[in-house]
């Protein structure tokens, strides 16, 4: 009769366990290479502007007021440039990053 998967397992940890060795490489035996570097960017700034726009429509649908309120209302604000232009930067890089790497890929 055949063995089960319990006594399958069991053996396979027990023969891994008495060789020593690690289980999978770790991340940190990696050298860091510039697309690495790149592609783990792509990947985040892909999640980052899929939250962002899952986010802005989800507001836009169940805020009460039409965009221009809420323009007018961070319009009052009155803040610095630094913070606008801070704000500014931060919509745009994941957007371009994105696509101009998205592009890049493609070529």
């Amino acid at each position: 009769m055949g063995t089960t998967a319990k006594e399958e397992m069991a053996r396979f940890w027990e023969k891994n366990t008495k060789s020593n060795r690690p289980l999978s490489p770790h991340v940190t035996i990696y050298k860091w290479s510039l697309p690495m570097a790149m592609s783990i960017t792509h990947r985040g700034t892909g999640v980052v502007l899929s939250l962002g726009v899952s986010l802005f429509s989800l507001a836009a649908l169940l805020l009460p007021e039409q965009f221009p309120h809420y323009l007018a209302m961070v319009k009052s604000l009155s803040l610095g440039p630094a913070l606008i232009y801070s704000a500014k930067f931060a919509l745009a890089f994941p957007f371009s990053y994105h696509t101009w790497n998205g592009v890049r890929h493609l070529v």
